[in-house]
């Protein structure tokens, strides 16, 4: 489940940086950030799908997906200013609130997969 996780987060957030760049007239490459947290997802997904490389794969997108999380912070804190039209970028902002949330979720699924299978190797 973790690996079909990986892939889908990652091609959501590969897709997101491509729209907002091109939405957005192409204007910045940081745009492309959510783009490229999404292509090292799909690439430790699709190394997850051999079983010897699973779980370093795994700890592996969770890092960088946790990294993802701290960088995108700085702008997610700025929401405030989207809602009230004070925004200097909103869909920068937009755009890092997606990719919070995308990785926060996947960050809580793929630690809580951890602990099972910890404890299912324990048992």
């Amino acid at each position: 489940m973790i690996t079909k996780l990986t892939m889908a987060i990652g091609g959501l957030l590969a897709l997101t940086g491509v729209v907002t760049y091109l939405a957005t007239g192409a204007a910045s490459l940081t745009a492309l950030i959510p783009s490229a947290v999404g292509v090292l997802l799909l690439i430790a997904g699709w190394l997850a799908r051999n079983p010897r490389l699973h779980r370093h794969a795994i700890h592996g997108a969770l890092a960088v997906a946790l990294l993802g999380v701290l960088g995108s912070l700085m702008n997610v804190v700025k929401i405030g200013q989207v809602f009230n039209g004070t925004a200097e970028r909103p869909a920068a902002i937009l755009e890092s609130v997606v990719m919070f949330v995308a990785l926060v979720i996947y960050l809580a699924v793929g630690v809580r997969s951890f602990i099972k299978a910890r404890r299912a190797r324990t048992a």
